[in-house]
């Protein structure tokens, strides 16, 4: 029977995160931190106090850490990295564990990362629930692992590996770390149980990574694992800083590689990037809190009927399988259902070839999914979820259909990227229920959902669509009705920007070239080519009947859409594209339109630099930001750095178009909206950034 065993620690906070228990001469060190049992300080001190205890007391023969929760833990506490760090710190706790006479197990359930599965290397044996993920995901946060991760991850699983593992940041499901050597066993049974089996197995022997070397491995291996991370750097400084760490840390002693790693880790968490990445992972969870929303409970929503079974309904079938839901999948045609279908099941063949998800979890997930062209089945559903054409003539009539056939207390909402929501939910019938879930493309892959609230949905309905977004482990963002809502609303103001330099001078691929330099995945131009320019073609013609003919309206686009360049799908657009697929290539077709639109608008031509690109294309955006703050449409600044870091390509670690914005000169920020008041002319609508920038 387990026993309580006390802190020798003064009393204060650690007591309360770190519980001792004792059990056949084990010592349990139960981390009690939730929500995630993040490492902070409290918890570092009652492990630091778990190793005392142990050192000093000879009843003790071996330490077991396990969370309580949820979680092992789900790494260190990202709050503090901002400023100096109280002691003990991680590598002190490390130290501690590695210097303890007696064996230290780790029994890890939920998520062992960063600082969490530094401790575990620390140990002495590593055993994980079946469901446990581990890894290193420091260079996400624009850090590297800073407690000897980058050292003692190569002496288990070989240089390349480790250098995979740490570069990618990727989790890694337990039976996979078990394969790797990143853990010792997968528990059976109960964790506990068999972590205290593992204990008494050891006998009292001590099996510190830091003793082992570094398995031999080809010298080209580790250079092209090394050129892989480069290469998906996409302008990270913390990737280029593990590969020293890594390299150089190889080739000297273990203790003057932790220093090395520790110093690179400070340096790094005080810079820019970093700043910037841990703006995006608070924004993540800020914008969960919606004021209103406070003691509103979400329904319960577990089978969801999503009509149009094209490339977005698919993908958007597919985010919901992942996340455990029951789909019923819905088209007009079995033809149409039967590539949907297809679509679905090449997905997870493809996971499953790749090693990401076994084939049992692959065939268990499938049989989640029903088709069919009847669209009564969608009565049976918790929520249902329209994904057709983007015209009102063809949603309207579906938004009329799903209020008529939705049973009681089912949520109904729309994809809609553009359209009016409060006119969609009209016609349902039950605009209370209605909401819109505004899914990006691919809609299984791309993380942001914009959770788009009406003139009359409901709280309830509100706090279902947020808690489906948690579940689908997308970053959500809640927005107002307005056109284009919050992302597609600042892209078009930014591409419009671009499409104003393009025809006063600027070649497409250069701006494209600029803006991919400063971080972006890809330039506006190349966007506009794969998502199709048919898409905003619409959009324009739509909106044409309500633009004032002073407003600037440049025609390039229109006239390439009319000349059949839309893109990838055509062949042409902004570039050429070669039949095998590929990187676009500037093309004399767009060239020669290009000409022509400068010569009839008669505005005068000039170079641009690409730092004027950049500027001028940010401050496009952070202007539009601001105006959809003042409107309400946004509910913070942090929203907004959110939904166009995980929708639209900016880069992670510029934090956000406002959060780069606040960290301009004001004197470069005012000159910069000069530009862009002069290149709109009338109808610029100049936002005071002053109130915006202040809290960003």
């Amino acid at each position: 029977m387990a026993a309580e065993a006390e802190s020798t620690a003064p009393a204060g906070e650690q007591q309360t995160l770190v519980k001792f228990e004792r059990e056949d001469g084990v010592l349990i060190a139960i981390i009690d931190n939730p929500p995630v049992n993040a490492g902070s300080w409290g918890v570092r001190q009652g492990l630091a106090d778990a190793m005392a205890l142990a050192t000093q007391d000879n009843g003790i023969e071996a330490v077991m850490i396990i969370g309580g929760g949820k979680t092992f833990i789900s790494g260190s506490d990202i709050r503090e990295f901002g400023k100096p760090l109280r002691e003990p710190q991680v590598p002190q706790v490390i130290q501690a564990i590695e210097c303890c006479p007696k064996p230290v197990i780790a029994a890890i359930h939920g998520a062992g990362l960063g600082g969490g599965y530094e401790i575990a290397l620390a140990c002495d044996y590593r055993i994980a629930a079946q469901d446990a993920v581990v890894g290193l995901p420091e260079v996400r946060l624009g850090i590297i692992p800073g407690a000897g991760g980058t050292q003692r991850l190569p002496r288990l699983t070989g240089m390349s590996t480790a250098i995979g593992l740490i570069t990618s940041a990727r989790r890694v499901p337990a039976p996979e770390a078990a394969k790797l050597g990143m853990i010792d066993a997968v528990a059976t049974g109960d964790l506990r149980l068999e972590a205290l089996r593992a204990a008494k197995a050891l006998a009292g022997e001590k099996r510190r990574v830091r003793d082992l070397p570094i398995p031999n491995e080809e010298e080209e291996r580790i250079r092209a694992a090394e050129a892989a991370a480069m290469k998906g750097a996409r302008g990270l400084l913390s990737v280029p800083a593990a590969l020293r760490v890594l390299r150089e840390g190889a080739g000297i002693g273990f203790d003057a590689a932790l220093a090395l790693e520790r110093a690179a880790f400070d340096e790094l968490r005080y810079g820019e990037q970093a700043t910037a990445l841990r703006h995006q992972f608070f924004a993540e969870r800020q914008a969960q809190q919606v004021a209103g929303l406070e003691k509103v409970a979400p329904r319960n929503i577990e089978t969801v009927g999503i009509l149009g079974a094209g490339t977005m309904g698919s993908g958007i079938a597919i985010a919901f399988l992942d996340a455990g839901y029951r789909v019923i999948l819905i088209d007009r045609t079995d033809e149409a259902l039967a590539a949907g279908r297809a679509r679905i099941g090449e997905n997870y063949a493809k996971s499953v070839a790749a090693g990401r998800i076994a084939q049992d979890r692959a065939t268990q997930t499938l049989a989640r999914i029903e088709t069919t062209t009847d669209n009564e089945a969608l009565a049976r559903c918790d929520l249902l979820l329209e994904a057709v054409f983007e015209e009102y003539d063809v949603k309207l009539p579906v938004m009329r259909q799903l209020g008529a056939l939705a049973k009681p207390g089912a949520i109904i909402a729309s994809n809609t990227s553009y359209l009016d929501l409060d006119r969609l939910a009209e016609a349902s019938g039950r605009a209370q229920d209605v909401v819109g879930l505004h899914f990006f493309s691919p809609a299984h892959i791309m993380k942001l959902l914009e959770v788009v609230r009406g003139a009359r949905t409901s709280p309830e309905v509100v706090a279902t669509a947020l808690a489906i977004g948690k579940r689908l482990k997308k970053a959500t963002v809640v927005a107002g009705v307005g056109e284009g809502f919050i992302g597609n609303r600042i892209y078009a103001a930014y591409r419009r920007h671009c499409e104003f330099m393009v025809e006063d001078g600027a070649a497409p691929e250069q701006i494209d070239s600029a803006l991919e330099r400063f971080g972006f995945a890809m330039g506006p131009f190349a966007v506009s080519d794969l998502s199709g320019l048919d898409i905003a073609w619409k959009m324009r013609q739509r909106l044409a009947a309500t633009r004032d003919p002073r407003t600037r309206y440049v025609m390039i686009a229109d006239w390439l859409c009319e000349a059949g360049r839309l893109g990838r799908k055509t062949g042409g657009g902004w570039y050429d594209y070669p039949p095998a697929g590929g990187r676009g290539t500037p093309a004399l077709e767009t060239a020669r339109i290009v000409a022509e639109c400068r010569t009839a608008s008669g505005r005068p031509q000039r170079p641009f630099t690409d730092d004027e690109i950049v500027r001028r294309a940010l401050a496009a955006m952070a202007n539009e930001a601001a105006l959809l703050l003042a409107e309400g449409i946004a509910q913070r600044a942090s929203d907004i750095d959110l939904a166009m870091v995980n929708g639209y390509g900016f880069p992670a670690y510029r934090g956000g178009p406002l959060f780069w914005a606040a960290r301009q000169p004001p004197a470069v920020l005012e000159a910069a909206m000069d530009e862009l008041a002069q290149a709109a002319g009338f109808g610029f609508h100049r936002a005071d950034l002053a109130p915006v920038l202040a809290g960003a």
